[in-house]
């Protein structure tokens, strides 16, 4: 690693406060550090929000789970709350990675890495949630921008996300065996917003998918969003799966979605 100063305050205010010029915040540190050890990052000053005892926490407002940016996967997994809300969002918790990143790992460091491949991103366009940070509330739907980029300004703080339940929910990925990221990952909704299918995996950030939307408002069946062809421009192709394959998966994965939502 490099170098750095390290900070750990006990306030979102002290937090905010404490970054200046080349600074991180540190959520989970499951992405952060891995990448500083290996060279691949390097900043000034980490600030650590593991003392931030208001950035944790699950609640529910109306109609809303609220869960704050420190909470972590595992967390949210087990949260009697959210399991009864909105059971998609803790059954895709539970089922990231493996135990230590889940009992490290956070919502809110999650998001603001906005992996191309990771979980949690799909739960936030699929659900038509929103960001809260310490300066605003950032749109779902607008707080993902591009590779590892989003909305976020320098020094802005996530301090919670706001997930609205949804009548029907499910989520279906294609794992990649070794890291347990999404090859394909598919978040199906139907709620009071209408049908919200989002993808994360097969491109360089999470999106969503309007034809297989339509064809749920339509008829909300897994041959529905099984008959929708998506085109492979722009798809991710590596080592693991073609444009064409992780394409082709994205119907399928929706399709397997909808079956489990509609099974509930």
């Amino acid at each position: 690693m490099y170098t750095f100063d390290y900070q750990r305050p006990a306030s979102t205010a002290t937090a905010a406060a404490a970054w200046q010029g080349d600074a991180r915040y540190l959520a989970g540190g499951q992405s952060l550090v891995q990448s500083m050890r290996m060279r691949l990052s390097s900043s000034e000053r980490l600030v650590d929000l593991g003392a931030v005892a208001e950035l944790k926490g699950i609640r529910v407002d109306g109609a809303n789970v609220v869960i704050g940016a420190m909470t972590t996967h595992a967390a949210v997994a087990r949260s009697a709350e959210v399991r009864k809300a909105i059971p998609a969002l803790a059954e895709l918790a539970g089922d990231i990675a493996d135990p230590m990143v889940r009992n490290m790992g956070t919502l809110g460091g999650s998001i603001a890495n906005a992996d191309p491949a990771a979980c949690y991103p799909a739960a936030v366009l699929g659900l038509g949630a929103t960001v809260q940070t310490n300066r605003r509330t950032i749109a779902g739907d607008a707080f993902f921008t591009g590779l590892f980029e989003t909305a976020l300004e320098p020094g802005e703080l996530i301090t919670a996300v706001s997930f609205p339940a949804a009548a029907k929910a499910a989520y279906v990925k294609h794992k990649q065996p070794a890291s347990r990221f999404a090859l394909v990952g598919v978040f199906v909704s139907q709620g009071a917003g209408g049908v919200r299918v989002a993808v994360t995996g097969a491109k360089g950030s999470v999106f969503r998918v309007k034809a297989i939307e339509d064809a749920l408002s339509a008829s909300f069946t897994p041959d529905a969003a099984r008959a929708v062809k998506v085109s492979a421009d722009g798809v991710n192709s590596d080592l693991h799966a073609s444009a064409a394959y992780r394409a082709a998966m994205i119907s399928v994965m929706a399709a397997r979605a909808v079956e489990a939502a509609n099974a509930r």
